[in-house]
């Protein structure tokens, strides 16, 4: 009986044990998959296996299983290999048949040849996609997702003997310290001169090694047998973590560019994989008749394995999210296939049994950041439980951007309001907008098509993620052409929820589901389903001592009720009754009545749009009347916030 070692260790020989006993049977692909299936259900047998999130590429056993958590950047052409293959011994003419599937190159024993005329030869096909770490992820959740693995492989239940030596210094501090390393970049740097990905290294240490395998999108990693430098096309600045070519074997139609998968598959970091990018190969040697692609393709599609290794896919699924403090089914029609549909349900209901205190206290916690502003804070609370939830034709329907104007000019508040929000979400970024930025960022993912790939540009973005655009670093200048497409990409984005990728001789749109948070001083150059004008209540003599101390104030089990919180809410199916449904009507009739100039359709819609999340923020996946009641308040209130900035200022904001 195969122990744990074995499978996950060593998975050829599981699918080599597997394919001898079913061979000729076809049915044996299908048992490989069952059999991982199975093995990755037991005892949260996925914590086992390690993370390429995690552990740098050259700690891990070649061959080994992994799993990987990231974003679809692009999609390569599908391939041919042969699925089944036959070597003969030219001495004794002895036969054996050997699979090819999960393999990058066909093997064979001593004195054996691959027979390329063999009637038992099975060609098949297979997917390529290019897969990054997902883009703007927060270290918290990266934190999680680590301490949960080392839990595991070090626990005396688990029993398992990982396939890596990795054992980062960061681990030997507790969950504590880890979370007060995110909310304290300060102590980090005390520590450590790493760079961090997205809101502060959550590394105790940057192993020197470890620089193999990351890099910003601004910068490119140099090969011995790769030249020019390769460019890891990473969608945001600053951005680490490895790149896999990720080969999937089924079900590819299932799965398209900017989903978030995770994938557990067999590690594939073979030197020959590496040898197009030879600068010493014979270039002659290559057959133009036999190979069409070009060399600028060639270095692309196939890069040195060390730097982007390969993932052949045993199972994969879409995430739903990758908030790691939920679990990972969560809606009725996933929850059929998850085995632990009895906890999930457990664990919603608890949750959802003490979402009013969590309410409250994450209401108070805002409005502390938001200067003791306790509408802005209802309204941010709203912006982040929001959700693209269906499209009528073109329009999306859920989405709730924000402008919050009145923030400080050319202050540090913004970037401690975005600092908060990072460690609310699980995947943010900040955009600062300025001239620089506007015209020299690339903004649209656009087409190369001399090396035949999506060259990933900053809209780029997995849904759910959250955009905070800062606008307080807006200056007088003048705007180029790409600036010009860049601001256009970004109104397009914030009103019909998707990007036009460019693809030179066309422009293919990409839906998408963002949550744009505009910070202004006044009113956003930029749509904006709300604008919410800052009243601070209080005014403290240094922002930076009085947000740290308020980050500082806030405990981590606190703020993962925070983030299990703000994740959940997204998830939760709405509502509104027919009888519901014709009261509002008939308020709406009534509103425009009194007040028929003011009163518009629009103002219809966004104030069923806060009636939804303020219901949903309430754990109520119906409107009652009572809510609806609220969602006008509120709405009044801010409009006539609104209407007061305006007579002081004397223009419209």
């Amino acid at each position: 009986m195969p122990c744990v070692a074995d499978w996950l260790n060593n998975p050829f020989s599981i699918v080599q044990g597997i394919f001898a006993q079913n061979v000729p049977n076809s049915d044996w692909e299908k048992k490989v998959t069952e059999y991982f299936k199975e093995k990755l259900k037991e005892n949260n047998a996925t914590n086992w296996v390690p993370s390429l999130n995690d552990v740098p590429v050259h700690y891990l056993k070649p061959n080994s299983l992994v799993k990987f958590r990231c974003m679809v950047q692009d999609m390569f052409d599908p391939e041919f290999y042969m699925g089944v293959y036959e070597t003969v011994d030219p001495n004794t003419n002895a036969r054996v048949l050997h699979f090819g599937k999960y393999r990058d190159v066909a093997e064979c024993g001593p004195q054996q040849e691959i027979d390329l005329n063999s009637s038992q030869t099975i060609t098949s096909e297979r997917q390529t996609f290019y897969c990054v770490p997902v883009p703007g992820e927060s270290a918290w959740s990266v934190v999680v997702l680590n301490l949960q693995f080392y839990a595991y492989v070090s626990s005396s239940q688990a029993r398992v003997s990982p396939s890596t030596s990795y054992t980062p210094s960061r681990h030997k501090r507790s969950y504590e310290e880890d979370e007060d390393m995110d909310l304290h970049p300060s102590k980090q740097k005390e520590q450590h001169t790493g760079n961090s990905r997205s809101g502060g290294d959550i590394h105790g240490c940057v192993e020197p090694k470890r620089l193999e395998t990351e890099a910003s999108a601004g910068h490119h990693l140099i090969s011995p047998n790769c030249s020019p430098p390769l460019d890891l096309n990473f969608p945001l600045p600053g951005e680490k973590g490895p790149a896999c070519l990720v080969k999937v074997y089924e079900s590819w139609d299932n799965f398209k560019v900017n989903d978030v998968l995770e994938v557990y598959g067999i590690l594939s970091v073979d030197p020959v994989l590496s040898i197009v990018n030879n600068e010493e190969r014979d270039s002659s040697a290559l057959d133009p008749m036999e190979c069409m692609d070009t060399a600028e393709e060639q270095r692309v599609h196939s890069p040195p394995a060390s730097l982007v290794p390969r993932i052949h896919v045993i199972l994969a699924q879409k995430l739903q999210h990758i908030n790691p403090l939920l679990p990972a089914c969560l809606n009725e029609e996933e929850s059929k296939t998850c085995e632990y549909l009895n906890l999930t349900s457990l664990f919603v209901s608890n949750f959802m049994s003490e979402l009013s205190p969590v309410r409250a206290e994450l209401l108070g916690f805002l409005t502390h950041a938001l200067l003791g502003d306790s509408l802005a804070a209802e309204y941010l609370i709203l912006h982040l439980i929001s959700t693209v939830y269906a499209r009528r034709d073109v329009l999306p329907l859920g989405k709730f951007t924000v402008n919050l104007s009145g923030c400080p000019r050319n202050s540090i508040f913004t970037e401690h309001i975005y600092r908060i929000i990072q460690q609310l979400v699980p995947a943010s970024y900040r955009l600062q907008m300025t001239i620089e930025n506007m015209n020299h960022s690339r903004f649209i993912p656009h087409k190369d098509y001399a090396a035949n790939r999506l060259v990933s540009g900053v809209l780029q973005l997995a849904s759910n993620t959250s955009l905070v655009v800062d606008e307080t670093q807006l200056e007088q200048g003048q705007l180029d052409t790409t600036g010009v497409h860049n601001v256009t990409a970004l109104g397009n984005l914030i009103t019909w929820q998707k990007v036009d990728y460019d693809f030179s001789y066309h422009q293919m749109e990409f839906p998408c589901n963002i949550n744009v948070l505009i910070t202004s001083e006044g009113r956003s150059l930029l749509p904006s389903d709300c604008q919410v004008h800052l009243q601070p209540q209080i005014i403290p003599p240094n922002m930076e001592e009085y947000m740290n101390s308020l980050l500082t104030a806030v405990l981590p089990s606190v703020l993962n009720k925070f983030r299990i919180y703000l994740s959940l809410l997204r998830l939760l199916d709405y509502s509104i009754s027919d009888e519901v449904t014709k009261a509002v009507e008939e308020d709406f009739v009534e509103m425009r009545k009194n007040d028929p100039e003011s009163i518009t359709a629009d103002d219809l819609h966004r104030t069923l749009l806060v009636a939804r999340f303020l219901s949903l923020s309430a754990g109520q996946t119906t409107l009652s009347r009572e809510r609806w009641l609220r969602a006008k308040q509120l709405e009044a209130l801010r409009k006539v916030r609104l209407q007061q900035q305006k007579c002081v200022n004397g223009n419209e904001l």
